[in-house]
């Protein structure tokens, strides 16, 4: 093993570190110390080192909050920044089509293992959003759990309505200021744990609330539309104490899919077991004969919307997969080109 871990580890312990984390370490050939990203901004990375906090420079490497990496410390006696040197394997991704449009990933979280949906239920629900949502996190392979924030203000019951488009995930009613379902939620997460939905949703007031102080900037929502004003600007992580740390984030306004489709069956269960029986390996549930989906809609037996939903889904995937795939290609073949001149220039000049 060549990451030097010192004795005094109760400091990366607090943000996750187990015996599981240092075998993985281990593996590595790469001489330097363990840490773990709790914030990116500006182009430098804040890591928690078993020495103490460390600002770090990526180095050429991706890196986002939650990875577990491997630092060097600042070379000389007046630099305070070090250097990214490995970011190790991710697990637990969240990760959505990049907002910009150019067919990229962006990873929001990394080596997650609980996703907090956050879902206002004073303001009209948008399930299709949710499902969204879920489709993500279902994906990263953490356990996704529904938090239905400001319960107190729901302007109509919703609880049914958000637990019929969450199978398999955890629903749990919280009103953060009188502390009303904070026991639940906590007891529902577990390890890393990440807090995703839209602005305004509640996520920096339910991580002041777990964590017992005000350690995030919340803000009430526009009265006009009842859209948050955007408090939070970057992912941060914070120690909960008992192994449990959370992610706070910005809210989303973009729920772009990438490569997304086993969580996309996740999420919608009921429709991927019935599509086995459709006569068409590849049906889209539409006008094709013998689709075992469509009929249990027409019997009342399935959500038409949640079918509706699901193949919304599934086409803007594969659509996000297809463009992906054409600019691969096309960098490659511009690759390929630069290097095609450079060696004709080569032998030009020669």
């Amino acid at each position: 093993m060549n990451v030097d871990v010192p004795s005094g580890i109760e400091l990366l312990a607090a943000y996750g570190w187990t015996p599981q984390i240092a075998e993985r370490f281990a593996d590595s050939d790469i001489h330097g110390s363990p840490g773990r990203i709790v914030r990116v901004a500006r182009g430098c990375g804040e890591a928690v080192t078993s020495a103490g906090p460390l600002r770090v420079r990526p180095s050429g490497h991706h890196v986002c909050t939650g990875d577990w990496v491997i630092v060097r410390e600042p070379a000389t006696e007046g630099d305070t920044i070090g250097a990214v040197c490995a970011v190790l394997p991710r697990v637990g991704v969240i990760r959505r089509a990049d907002a910009s449009g150019r067919s990229e990933e962006q990873v929001l979280a990394a080596n997650v293992d609980t996703v907090v949906v956050t879902v206002a239920a004073d303001t009209a629900l948008d399930l299709g959003r949710v499902e969204r949502l879920l489709a993500l996190a279902w994906d990263s392979g953490a356990q996704p759990v529904v938090a239905l924030t400001k319960a107190d203000l729901a302007i109509e019951p919703v609880f049914n309505g958000i637990s019929a488009v969450a199978p398999g995930a955890p629903v749990v009613e919280v009103c953060a200021p009188n502390g009303c379902g904070l026991s639940e939620l906590r007891d529902r997460i577990h390890g890393t744990v990440v807090f995703v939905g839209a602005s305004g949703a509640g996520k920096s007031t339910l991580v002041n609330a777990l964590c017992g102080r005000e350690i995030q900037a919340t803000a009430p929502v526009r009265h006009r539309d009842g859209k948050g004003r955007h408090t939070t600007t970057e992912r941060e992580m914070f120690p909960l104490g008992d192994g449990l740390t959370l992610v706070d984030t910005p809210g989303l306004r973009g729920v772009g899919m990438w490569e997304a489709g086993a969580g996309i069956a996740a999420a919608f269960p009921e429709v991927d077991e019935l599509a086995q029986h459709c006569r068409f390996t590849d049906c889209a549930h539409e006008n094709e004969p013998g689709c075992a989906v469509r009929a249990a809609v027409e019997d009342g037996d399935l959500d038409a919307r949640r079918v509706e939903s699901h193949r919304k889904l599934r086409r803007e995937n594969a659509w996000v997969a297809a463009r992906s795939d054409a600019r691969l290609r096309h960098e490659r073949t511009r690759e390929a080109k630069v290097m095609s001149r450079a060696i004709r220039a080569y032998y030009r000049d020669r």
